[in-house]
């Protein structure tokens, strides 16, 4: 192995990075190791992290709390952006995993490291996400993928591994999904789920951790109340909150309501297709409601445009492109189109549903003068007749000339 004398490791405490520091220090003679860990909301998995840490031979973990930014620089823009990955996945882990991997390559400068090392398999997103980061903060810096030079084949082998080096583990053998959490969503995947002919195990407690069921849903609607400014979420039935608060708000009663599961088969990055269970109850409700208000807020080119725009903004996030003058460019178009993206929007969550239930804005687009079924004294329906006919000429011209061919 080439001479490494400190790495800082990506570090979740999770199966692979668990395994990872006495992997570096068993190949890298002397190497320190530091590891670094985001929170982005993951909760008690980041408990006891410093002593597991430790304990398996880091010299020092780094717990960087990076929750807000999270919100307000990429799940923000993800959501006015209107950005879903082939048509239903929020990319939970696709904007969480830049953030991470910037502040990771600012900690290997500022800490003099050599290398910086992270637990991605070579099949993943994830890999591509964090080194393209990686290229854009700390060009310079040296990657070590373990996955891609390791002689560890399978997740059972990790196991194996940790279980001969007396490292804890949260996983057995029966319940090792891999999964990902954090204020935005949970992901599920492996196990039964890698076959999408497997209904996942929804009522299997412990399965899922947000929320419950739509058959284990109460029978009673719950409504909710977001408002937004200028296409930021700023308020909750009423009551003003920071971005934090509100996702935990809503996971919380779109959860109690069954709202926000989705299985999907998504194309992964680097070619394979990948099946996975997320959940996502606030994100669901929130891209929901901001949908609606931008039906009376945008006028109708830019709305159809935006729609896309949008696929391509999720295809960057996805790919793991968000610092590209691409991404920066189309969030100056979202922002403009924002503007006018104030208003207040009801929703009823009911059994996994969520169902419109008013929407209102001060810069509506929407006039009932114009749209009414009763009579009127702006619109001269007179004046269709004309617009028909210049609209359809081409179709007109093209028939006739196809029939005088034919005659």
């Amino acid at each position: 192995m080439q001479a490494i004398k400190k790495v800082v490791l990506m570090y979740s405490g999770g199966l692979d990075t668990s395994i990872i520091i006495p992997w570096l220090k068993e190949n890298y003679e002397g190497c320190e190791v530091i590891a670094v860990s985001g929170d982005v909301g993951q909760g008690t998995e980041l408990d006891g992290l410093e002593e597991k840490a430790r304990k398996t031979g880091a010299s020092k973990l780094y717990i960087e709390d990076l929750r807000r930014e999270l919100v307000e620089d990429f799940i923000w823009p993800t959501l006015k952006a209107g950005a879903r990955y082939e048509k239903d996945y929020l990319l939970g882990t696709s904007f969480a995993r830049p953030l991470i991997a910037k502040r990771v390559a600012e900690i290997a400068r500022a800490e003099g490291a050599d290398a910086i090392c992270h637990g991605c398999t070579g099949k993943g997103n994830d890999q591509v996400r964090f080194e393209l980061t990686f290229k854009h903060f700390a060009p310079e810096m040296q990657i070590i993928a373990p996955w891609r030079i390791w002689d560890i084949k399978s997740r059972e082998e990790e196991i194996e591994y940790a279980e001969a080096h007396n490292i804890p583990l949260k996983i057995n053998r029966e319940t090792n999904y891999s999964k990902d959490k954090n204020l935005w969503h949970l992901s599920h995947e492996g196990l039964d789920l890698e076959d999408p002919a497997n209904e996942p195990p929804y009522q299997k407690p412990g399965f899922l951790e947000l929320g419950i069921s739509p058959e284990q849903a109460p029978d009673e609607p719950t409504y909710v109340t977001i408002n937004f400014e200028k296409g930021i979420p700023v308020a909750l039935n009423g009551e003003r909150m920071d971005g934090i608060a509100l996702l935990a708000a809503l996971n919380a009663v779109g959860g109690a309501n069954g709202v926000g599961i989705d299985d999907l088969v998504e194309n992964r990055l680097v070619g394979m297709k990948s099946r996975g269970v997320y959940e996502n109850p606030a994100g669901k409700i929130l891209f929901r409601a901001h949908e609606v208000l931008e039906t009376i807020t945008l006028d109708r080119d830019t709305q159809h445009y935006k729609e896309l725009l949008a696929q391509r903004y999720a295809e960057l996030v996805y790919f793991g492109q968000w610092y590209s003058p691409l991404r920066e460019a189309l969030d100056a178009f979202v922002n403009k189109t924002q503007e006018t993206c104030t208003g207040q929007v009801r929703l009823k969550l009911y059994k996994g549903n969520i169902i419109n239930a008013g929407v209102q804005s001060p810069h509506s687009l929407w006039s009932e003068a114009f749209a009414t079924f009763d009579g009127d004294d702006v619109y001269d329906q007179k004046d269709s007749a004309g617009f028909i006919n210049l609209f359809g000429l081409p179709i007109k011209v093209k028939a006739l000339l196809e029939n005088s061919r034919n005659a």
